[in-house]
């Protein structure tokens, strides 16, 4: 077999696209008190509405910076206009002005002009916001004017909490809180075409995954297009290496939940994912499968879009990816009437005395969310408002739309939305720009499949909905296997303890932690495409050089900074 000049040709500048973020923990590093955050025993205190009845609604306008999306058309969309009215604020909402959306140019000569939004949702650059002294603690605020923030985060309030060291509160996380996961990738995908010709029998690990795979891949030599069939494909000639090679390693050989590029292990030690032993098997399978000819032999030097063409054109039997990676590609064959093209979520995993942790819930993500700044001249105004949206008003106004517009309500007092705006949600990609449901990132919200007291649900996405919403082929496939929903066939989420922590990827980590991070990712990536694309003999070795090289690199010194920095976030 040819073997390609991949390494080569590997994009290695950009490689951590954000999967793991910076921080730290200065003295004196924010304006306000540290102060305590209180008992979160008092979450249940809110009511649904504003903090009190004589509330200030008088028009006010806070300047609003989003790291994240382009839909700053806060005033002219129904839901903006209607959180206006009930709150009297209207947002200026401010972007990127980086061609790559990249916030940090914008937050460094925030910082240098010592000059700031009001709030601010910043992503990975909160920990520089953070040591410059721009953020305020917001726990105070909170205790006197935001029960409905209290009552949103429960009894995982405390993780908001910066650390150890600075217990202050100086974002609201942007995470849908206790939300469920309704629909998922798995740890990896087959076509429903491949599980229908094997009766529905899906495989739950790596061997049984490998046979599926050969097995169609040899009665399919080719697609009914007369395109040439592909067993496995990935997108691993940028920054989605992590998506589609480096994350799937973790689930599948680990069976270990998603902590970014970290293992976790019961006594809270860190250790770099790509060093582990059982990954080293993984990807020695996955070099059996690029010199079987399984494996893509275009996977690490395709271009994104690329992938996606493939896969849109329903020749990729398997995958390791997430799903919201692939919808694209599911969104085209649909719209083909490829629906046995689509993609099955699997709960695969090499050792079959593991459990798959995709269902696993592993607390409220901290790391990326909303804060005040030291420049907002009226506090007390923003925290009110943003304990509107944490109200059951709020999130149903952000997440549900205007009723008698957007949903309905039946006869029990459950809302409900009627097929057409279904269709119209899913149809039209200007859906939330032109609506304001959903559409302004960093809000705090509830996560889907949550319930309030009157048993609605807080998000248009419930178990009810999804099992409403699958398509012919998936409701054959649930039939089929005996399950109600797709993800019955994983492991269920009360078989896992949730961790102490938050998900160690949402932290913002100190910043020397991160470069530490980034150097070991910047050989891990070319490495273990080498590792799989040279001969299987060659194996070994290159995995013992790459190792060798990570030692060189100060992967025990990055490993015991991780320790270190998680004990510090550890409930």
């Amino acid at each position: 077999m040819k073997r390609k000049k991949i390494l080569a040709l590997l994009a290695v500048g950009a490689l951590l696209a954000g999967t793991l973020t910076g921080c730290g923990g200065g003295d004196g590093a924010a304006s306000g008190d540290a102060g305590s955050a209180g008992d979160s025993q008092g979450a249940a205190e809110g009511d649904g509405a504003q903090a009190d009845s004589g509330d200030d609604t008088s028009p006010i306008t806070f300047e609003y910076y989003n790291a994240d999306g382009k839909n700053g058309n806060w005033s002219e969309t129904p839901v903006g206009a209607a959180i206006t009215e009930a709150t009297g604020v209207t947002l200026e909402i401010t972007y990127p002005v980086s061609s790559t959306g990249d916030a940090s140019e914008d937050v460094a000569l925030m910082i240098a002009n010592d000059d700031y939004p009001d709030m601010i949702y910043s992503k990975a650059s909160v920990t520089n916001l953070y040591e410059a002294g721009a953020l305020i603690d917001m726990t105070d605020l909170i205790e006197q004017y935001g029960p409905n923030i209290k009552k949103m985060y429960g009894d995982e309030f405390e993780k908001l909490k910066w650390g150890a060291d600075d217990p202050g509160i100086y974002q609201l996380s942007y995470a849908g809180v206790r939300g469920k996961i309704l629909t998922t990738g798995g740890t990896c995908q087959i076509q429903y075409a491949v599980l229908a010709e094997n009766d529905y029998k899906y495989p739950t690990t790596l061997a049984e995954y490998e046979e599926m795979i050969k097995s169609y891949l040899a009665a399919h030599p080719t697609t009914e297009d007369g395109l040439e069939t592909i067993g496995i494909s990935m997108s691993a000639s940028d920054w989605h290496w992590m998506i589609t090679l480096g994350n799937p390693a973790g689930f599948i050989a680990d069976a270990a939940p998603d902590n970014g590029q970290w293992l976790i292990d019961e006594n809270y030690n860190c250790t770099y994912k790509h060093s582990s032993d059982d990954e080293k098997e993984y990807f020695r399978w996955l070099s059996r499968m690029y010199d079987e000819g399984v494996l893509d032999q275009n996977f690490a030097t395709q271009t994104d879009d690329d992938y996606i063409a493939k896969l849109s054109s329903g020749r990729v039997i398997a995958i390791t990816d997430a799903n919201w990676h692939y919808m694209q590609a599911c969104a085209t064959l649909n719209a083909d009437g490829k629906q046995d093209k689509t993609y099955c979520g699997l709960p695969v995993v090499m050792d079959p005395n593991d459990k798959a942790p995709t269902l696993m819930y592993q607390g409220l993500q901290v790391g990326y969310g909303l804060a005040i700044t030291k420049s907002c001249e009226d506090p007390v105004r923003a925290i009110k408002f943003l304990d509107y949206l944490c109200s059951d008003e709020g999130a149903v106004l952000y997440r549900w739309g205007i009723e008698g517009e957007h949903y309905q309500v039946d006869e029990n007092g459950i809302r409900y939305r009627t097929e057409e705006e279904i269709a119209k949600s899913k149809s039209d990609p200007d859906y939330g720009k032109n609506t304001g449901i959903g559409n302004y990132v960093g809000f705090p919200i509830y996560g889907d499949g949550v319930q309030d007291e009157t048993g609605n649900y807080y998000t248009p996405t419930s178990k009810e909905s999804v099992i409403a919403e699958y398509n012919e082929v998936e409701k054959a496939a649930c039939e089929a296997m005996g399950v109600e929903m797709l993800t019955d066939i994983f492991p269920q989420p009360e078989e896992f303890e949730t961790p102490v922590y938050s998900p160690l990827w949402a932290y913002a980590i100190p910043q020397e932690l991160s470069n530490n991070v980034s150097i070991l990712d910047e050989i891990a990536f070319p490495a273990l495409v080498k590792c799989v694309t040279e001969p299987e003999s060659s194996f070994d070795a290159n995995w013992d050089a790459m190792i060798a090289e990570l030692e060189a690199n100060g992967l025990e010194e990055t490993n015991a900074m991780m320790t270190e920095f998680l004990a510090t976030k550890v409930q």
